[in-house]
């Protein structure tokens, strides 16, 4: 089956033959100005928060630690050392022993994106390259985490890995921009993979994510999860452990449903080949091929319990966010929608 793996990871300007992609700068690459703009479409995003934060530094979260904060949790017996302005007065006069509030703080949740932006990510058949829509949803998370007091930290990698530690504020959704913008060009994205990459790439990547998502943190994982394995299994559950974890799969509609009959020119950007859709026997290898594919991706979340989302290349970036959000906790299957 060397025509489906060869022609899911396609780089450059899709054949029109294949699909009806827009070849407009915005469609192959994302630009600052339509980063810096999403800002204002991300103050309404609600991120899941679950889990309880665990961070040392205030914010809009319940921590697992006490002391003062803005919610009130028990009281207990005043020991040696407790902040006498903490007092329950009423406690201590109804029992004749001295008692001191605790309440529950509040902290930042680190907010961690692992971006994708391998080869296959730089392709489309219709709407905005896979890795575009990925850089805008990563866009979108990074503003909605500053906005509510959150840090936003990410790992982007295209064969190299560029780390980026949790920032709070402006500040750190500005350098996710600016990372974002530099990473998405298909043709630096291509000097970085001409030099060579890792046998598995999304298996590195995790492996050097739990070095940025410390433990509490909520994780978005951006990618076509082509390369998901059994070991990649390993690296979720570890990952999952201490934090949320959520995967959004980014899908071309050429995954879903085989091409039109016909005979189409392909590339991996280094080799050249030709893909036949005339035979039957063909087109039902090319639906097994992703079916498969999307199953085990599929498979492999379920049993790491990492919520699975799939989003389709001509997805509007803000509205299918929404749609993730709103029910952060259950599967989207575009493939099934497909078949249904």
């Amino acid at each position: 089956m060397i025509f489906g793996k060869l022609f899911g990871k396609i780089s450059g300007k899709p054949d029109a033959a294949a699909g009806e992609c827009d070849h407009g700068t915005g469609s192959v690459r994302v630009s600052r100005t339509e980063l810096l703009q999403l800002r204002h479409g991300a103050r309404d995003l609600k991120l899941d928060s679950r889990r309880a934060a665990t961070s040392v530094i205030s914010g809009a979260h319940a921590s697992r630690f006490r002391g003062r904060g803005m919610d009130y949790l028990e009281s207990r017996g005043y020991q040696p050392g407790d902040d006498i302005r903490g007092m329950d007065w009423r406690v201590t006069a109804r029992t004749g022993r001295a008692h001191i509030k605790l309440y529950q703080e509040e902290r930042q949740r680190p907010v961690v994106v692992m971006l994708d932006l391998g080869p296959g990510m730089f392709f489309a058949t219709r709407g905005v390259f896979k890795s575009v829509l990925a850089a805008r949803i990563a866009a979108l998370i990074g503003w909605a985490a500053v906005s509510r007091g959150d840090r936003i930290g990410a790992l982007l990698f295209n064969g190299g890995h560029h780390e980026l530690r949790p920032l709070g504020g402006s500040r750190g959704a500005l350098r996710l921009v600016r990372a974002l913008v530099e990473m998405t060009d298909p043709a630096s994205s291509s000097n970085i993979m001409a030099n060579g990459i890792a046998e598995n790439p999304l298996n590195a990547a995790l492996q050097r994510l739990r070095r940025v998502a410390r433990p509490g943190s909520l994780v978005f994982l951006l990618s076509d999860f082509h390369a998901c394995d059994a070991n990649s299994r390993q690296h979720l559950q570890r990952l999952r452990q201490h934090n949320d974890v959520m995967a959004l799969q980014i899908v071309d509609p050429i995954e879903l449903v085989a091409p039109p009959p016909g005979r189409y020119a392909i590339s991996d950007g280094k080799r050249n080949g030709m893909f036949d859709t005339l035979s039957l026997s063909h087109r039902q290898a090319y639906l097994d091929y992703f079916a498969g594919n999307h199953r085990r991706v599929r498979d492999i979340m379920q049993q790491c319990a990492v919520p699975l989302h799939q989003l389709a290349t001509t997805d509007s970036d803000l509205q299918a966010l929404h749609r993730v959000l709103a029910n952060p906790g259950v599967e989207s299957s575009l493939v099934v929608e497909a078949v249904a």
